[in-house]
Protein backbone atom coordinates (compact mmCIF):
# COMPACT_ATOMS: atom_id res chain seq x y z
CA UNK A 1 0.00 0.00 0.00
CA UNK A 2 0.97 3.17 -0.99
CA UNK A 3 -0.30 6.52 1.06
CA UNK A 4 -0.33 9.79 -1.17
CA UNK A 5 -1.13 13.44 0.92
CA UNK A 6 -1.05 16.50 -1.16
CA UNK A 7 -1.13 20.33 0.35
CA UNK A 8 0.15 23.51 -1.27
CA UNK A 9 -3.63 24.30 -3.37
CA UNK A 10 -5.13 27.44 -2.91
CA UNK A 11 -6.96 30.53 -4.50
CA UNK A 12 -4.34 32.46 -6.72
CA UNK A 13 -4.43 35.22 -9.69
CA UNK A 14 -3.47 34.65 -13.06
CA UNK A 15 -0.18 35.00 -13.49
CA UNK A 16 0.73 33.89 -10.39
CA UNK A 17 2.34 30.54 -9.03
CA UNK A 18 1.98 27.54 -6.90
CA UNK A 19 3.99 24.74 -6.07
CA UNK A 20 1.63 21.88 -4.61
CA UNK A 21 3.47 18.86 -2.81
CA UNK A 22 2.48 15.16 -2.43
CA UNK A 23 3.88 13.36 0.45
CA UNK A 24 4.26 9.81 -0.09
CA UNK A 25 4.66 7.00 2.44
CA UNK A 26 4.01 3.16 3.22
CA UNK A 27 5.51 1.08 -0.03
CA UNK A 28 7.06 3.49 -1.55
CA UNK A 29 10.51 1.59 -2.85
CA UNK A 30 7.92 -0.72 -5.40
CA UNK A 31 6.60 2.76 -6.91
CA UNK A 32 8.37 3.54 -10.66
CA UNK A 33 6.08 6.20 -11.67
CA UNK A 34 4.35 9.31 -9.64
CA UNK A 35 2.16 11.96 -11.41
CA UNK A 36 -0.15 14.46 -10.80
CA UNK A 37 -3.83 14.83 -12.38
CA UNK A 38 -6.61 17.45 -12.48
CA UNK A 39 -10.43 17.33 -12.88
CA UNK A 40 -12.16 20.23 -13.28
CA UNK A 41 -15.87 20.27 -12.77
CA UNK A 42 -17.83 18.52 -15.43
CA UNK A 43 -14.67 17.12 -17.05
CA UNK A 44 -12.93 14.23 -16.96
CA UNK A 45 -9.55 13.25 -14.73
CA UNK A 46 -6.51 14.15 -17.11
CA UNK A 47 -3.01 13.53 -16.25
CA UNK A 48 -1.08 16.91 -16.19
CA UNK A 49 2.86 15.78 -15.35
CA UNK A 50 3.99 12.24 -14.70
CA UNK A 51 7.56 11.12 -14.00
CA UNK A 52 8.70 7.41 -14.50
CA UNK A 53 11.85 6.15 -12.60
CA UNK A 54 14.82 6.87 -14.19
CA UNK A 55 12.81 8.53 -17.13
CA UNK A 56 12.31 12.49 -18.35
CA UNK A 57 9.07 14.26 -17.23
CA UNK A 58 6.25 14.35 -19.45
CA UNK A 59 3.06 17.01 -19.81
CA UNK A 60 0.36 17.78 -21.03
CA UNK A 61 0.30 20.28 -23.87
CA UNK A 62 -1.80 22.81 -21.73
CA UNK A 63 1.05 23.42 -19.08
CA UNK A 64 3.98 22.48 -20.85
CA UNK A 65 6.26 25.44 -19.90
CA UNK A 66 4.48 26.41 -17.50
CA UNK A 67 4.26 23.10 -15.28
CA UNK A 68 7.51 21.08 -13.83
CA UNK A 69 7.15 17.98 -11.80
CA UNK A 70 10.20 16.59 -9.75
CA UNK A 71 10.71 14.20 -7.02
CA UNK A 72 13.08 14.04 -4.13
CA UNK A 73 13.60 10.51 -3.32
CA UNK A 74 15.31 11.12 -0.13
CA UNK A 75 11.90 12.62 1.41
CA UNK A 76 9.27 11.10 -0.52
CA UNK A 77 7.98 13.83 -1.81
CA UNK A 78 6.99 14.33 -5.47
CA UNK A 79 6.15 18.25 -5.99
CA UNK A 80 4.25 20.51 -9.08
CA UNK A 81 5.75 23.77 -9.60
CA UNK A 82 2.94 25.38 -11.06
CA UNK A 83 3.95 29.27 -13.27
CA UNK A 84 2.33 31.77 -15.23
CA UNK A 85 -1.18 29.85 -14.10
CA UNK A 86 -4.62 30.67 -15.87
CA UNK A 87 -8.07 30.46 -15.27
CA UNK A 88 -8.44 27.23 -16.82
CA UNK A 89 -5.96 25.70 -14.13
CA UNK A 90 -8.64 25.92 -11.77
CA UNK A 91 -9.31 22.07 -10.93
CA UNK A 92 -8.97 19.87 -7.90
CA UNK A 93 -5.47 18.40 -8.49
CA UNK A 94 -4.52 14.91 -6.82
CA UNK A 95 -1.41 12.98 -6.57
CA UNK A 96 -1.13 9.45 -8.39
CA UNK A 97 1.57 7.10 -7.69
CA UNK A 98 1.58 3.29 -9.79
CA UNK A 99 4.39 0.28 -8.48
CA UNK A 100 6.00 -2.19 -10.27
CA UNK A 101 2.65 -4.33 -9.65
CA UNK A 102 0.71 -1.89 -11.47
CA UNK A 103 -1.34 -0.71 -8.41
CA UNK A 104 -2.69 2.82 -8.82
CA UNK A 105 -2.99 5.25 -6.05
CA UNK A 106 -4.42 8.29 -5.56
CA UNK A 107 -4.26 11.10 -2.80
CA UNK A 108 -7.35 13.19 -1.33
CA UNK A 109 -6.99 15.97 -3.83
CA UNK A 110 -6.52 19.65 -3.22
CA UNK A 111 -8.61 22.63 -4.89
CA UNK A 112 -6.44 25.06 -6.93
CA UNK A 113 -8.52 27.91 -7.85
CA UNK A 114 -6.94 31.01 -10.66
CA UNK A 115 -9.33 34.36 -10.49
CA UNK A 116 -9.23 35.94 -13.59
Amino acid sequence: QVQLVESGGGLVQAGGSLRLSCAASGSISRVNFMAWYRQAPGKQREMVAGLQNGGSARYADSVKGRFTISRDNAENMVYLQMNSLKPEDTAVYYCYSRDIFLRAYWGQGTQVTVSS
